[in-house]
């Protein structure tokens, strides 16, 4: 009960923070203007833009599986492709929920071990923040003096002042101290349910668990086409590139913005979808409208693309997730009524 209390909680703190940092890049703005703005997108470069964010889930998808094959199971794509969008579309409830969800969704269907999905997640994840950094340091060698005011300006700075402003209130050390208070209860309170058995049995479960991972891990260096899976890699960055750039032209402030820009866009809205918040949902605004500033833009015409993007690609992951969560289920009743 406690643990359920304590996810809640956390879930309705993301949440806050999450709107917080919407209000905080809408604050002073003229909604009005931002609608009038999308209202003129161009219909062929936002779908364009849509369809290669549809290629990258579909290469995402074929690199995990080229993942899952070392260790003996061979899934469909049909089916990585379906939990693959069930875990995007969970990651909009809860950050990194996603993770879990697609693990458990494709071991449903196609009985590949959970744990030794996780192993194979893990290393998938970490490919993502190898990616991100090297996108990171092309886009300092190319915008280095860009870049550098960006960070300062929306990130260094404001958290030097906020963090200023907090130590020098009181109230801040005392929610500090109610959370450490917190904290410190919840795991008393699970450390008391515990029980010598329940012990031994949580033990075993962890190394089986971490048996799985390891598996799962090593699948990397059994690879049967390392060639294709730096292929699959490299594309799903570049249809990320794409579809930040495509969008560009799809409204009329942002159509002259050269490829840097677009870089550049897939850098900080990278971080943005990175922050620990449900989809992402206010940090990507206020990154990258913030970061087009730097492009000579308006603050409006920032947000309206930000806003753009992020809902677009919101609703692809919200019909295709819906989608492929009724597939998936529509295939579990099929195995089901099979071995019945």
């Amino acid at each position: 009960m406690t643990k359920k209390i304590f996810s809640i909680l956390k879930y309705i703190l993301l949440l806050v923070l999450g709107i917080g940092m919407l209000w905080f890049a809408f604050r002073g703005v003229d909604i009005s203007r931002i609608m009038e703005e999308i209202s003129d997108v161009n219909w062929f470069w936002l779908s364009l833009s849509i369809s290669v964010s549809l290629v990258a889930f579909v290469s995402r998808a074929h690199r995990w599986n080229m993942l899952i094959r070392p260790t003996g199971y061979s899934p469909s794509l049909f089916n990585t492709c379906n939990s693959l969008m069930v875990g995007y579309l969970a990651n909009l409830a809860f950050p990194r929920l996603g993770e879990v969800t697609r693990c458990g969704s494709l071991n449903r269907v196609e009985k590949v071990p959970f744990d030794v999905l996780l192993g194979t997640v893990i290393i998938e994840r970490t490919l993502d923040v190898i990616c991100l950094l090297l996108c990171i340091v092309l886009t300092a060698v190319i915008e280095y003096e860009r870049l550098g005011n960006f960070l300062n300006q929306t990130i260094f700075n404001p958290m030097k002042e906020k963090a200023a402003s907090m130590l020098a209130s009181p109230l801040f050390f005392v929610v500090l101290g109610l959370i450490v208070l917190f904290i410190v209860i919840f795991f008393l309170y699970q450390r008391k349910k515990k029980t010598d058995s329940g012990k031994s049995g949580l033990m075993h479960k962890a190394a089986s668990l971490l048996k799985g991972i390891v598996e799962g891990l090593r699948s990397v260096r059994k690879l049967e086409h390392p060639g294709w899976f730096v292929f699959h890699t490299v594309l799903i960055w570049f249809m990320y590139f794409l579809m930040s750039y495509l969008c560009f032209f799809a409204l009329p402030a942002t159509q002259g913005l050269s490829w840097h820009a677009g870089l550049f866009v897939l850098v900080v809205g990278g971080m943005g979808m990175s922050a620990p918040v449900q989809g992402g949902i206010g940090a990507y605004h206020l990154l990258v409208s913030q970061g087009l500033l730097l492009y000579g833009l308006t603050h409006e015409h920032g947000l309206a693309f930000a806003t753009l993007m992020h809902t677009t690609q919101t609703l692809v992951v919200i019909v295709f997730g819906a989608i492929s969560f009724a597939l998936l289920i529509f295939a579990q009743r099929k195995i089901k009524n099979d071995n019945a």
